[in-house]
């Protein structure tokens, strides 16, 4: 899994996490799979998302909910 798939730029949404070479957020990929989007019906919406960036955001979003977690035990 490409790491460096997953940038915070301060020009590109404010500093949001997104997709390098997208303006797809980390957090759009999360509200699009909790609005019951499978991740092919992501990949057809989005068609500037690549399954390998769809990967990378999920993992980048598990790895902060992780460090958010251990934080708190």
């Amino acid at each position: 899994m490409n790491e460096n798939l997953v940038v915070s730029d301060p020009e590109i949404l404010s500093g949001k996490p997104v997709v390098r070479g997208t303006r797809i957020s980390v957090a759009l990929i999360l509200q699009c799979l909790a609005s019951d989007m499978a991740r092919e019906e992501i990949l057809r919406g989005y068609p500037t998302l690549t399954e390998e960036g769809l990967n990378s955001a999920l993992d980048y979003a598990a790895r902060q909910f992780k460090g958010v977690e251990a934080q708190t035990c």
